[in-house]
C-alpha cells in the first residue's frame, strides 16, 4: 500500500501557522494576536499580546482597560497590554538577537506604533493574515521606510 504524503506548506503558510499558535498564548481579554520574526527562513523570535513580563496577566485582571466594557479602540492609551509584534521584537532584544533584515509574520496587520517599532528595528517585510485598523498613515509610513507589507494568501 502506497503512503500518501500531505502537501508541505509553503513558507508563508508555515510561519503564519506558527503565528496562530503563538496567538493562542496571548493573555489579553480583547483579542489574541501572534507574531513570528524570521530571518533566512529561520524563526528568531515569537510574541503574543498581553501584559508585560512580571505584571499580572490581562486575563487575571492585570489590565483594567481590557477588563472594562469600553468599546473596541477606546481608551487605548490606558491599556497596559503589549502587542504581539512589540513582544516579538523586544524578546529578541532581551536575548541579544538582531532582527535587522528579518520578516515579521503576524495574525493581524500592525498598528501605527508597531509599524514604527518594525521600521526602527530594521525589519524589512511584514506579512499579516487579517487587517485590523491598518490605516493609510501606517501603510504610508511603512512604504516610505522601504518596509514591504502584504496580506498572506489564504491557506
Amino acid at each position: 500500500m502506497k503512503k500518501t504524503v500531505d502537501a508541505r506548506p509553503d513558507w508563508d503558510d508555515y510561519f503564519m501557522e506558527i503565528a496562530r499558535v503563538a496567538a493562542r498564548r496571548g493573555n489579553c481579554l480583547r483579542r489574541k494576536v501572534g507574531a513570528v520574526v524570521v530571518r533566512d527562513r529561520r524563526i528568531i523570535s515569537t510574541g503574543y499580546n498581553g501584559t508585560p513580563t512580571g505584571v499580572r496577566n490581562c486575563c487575571e485582571g492585570g489590565c483594567p482597560r481590557c477588563a472594562s466594557d469600553r468599546p473596541s479602540g477606546a481608551g487605548l492609551a490606558e491599556c497596559v497590554c503589549s502587542h504581539a509584534e512589540e513582544n516579538a521584537i523586544t524578546q529578541a532584544a532581551c536575548h541579544g538577537i538582531a532582527v535587522r533584515d528579518a520578516s515579521l509574520y503576524s495574525t493581524m496587520s500592525p498598528c501605527l506604533i508597531c509599524a514604527k517599532m518594525i521600521i526602527n528595528a530594521g525589519i524589512r517585510e511584514v506579512v499579516f493574515e487579517e487587517e485590523y485598523e491598518f490605516s493609510e498613515q501606517t501603510r504610508a509610513l511603512l512604504h516610505e521606510a522601504g518596509v514591504r507589507y502584504r496580506r498572506a494568501s489564504p491557506s
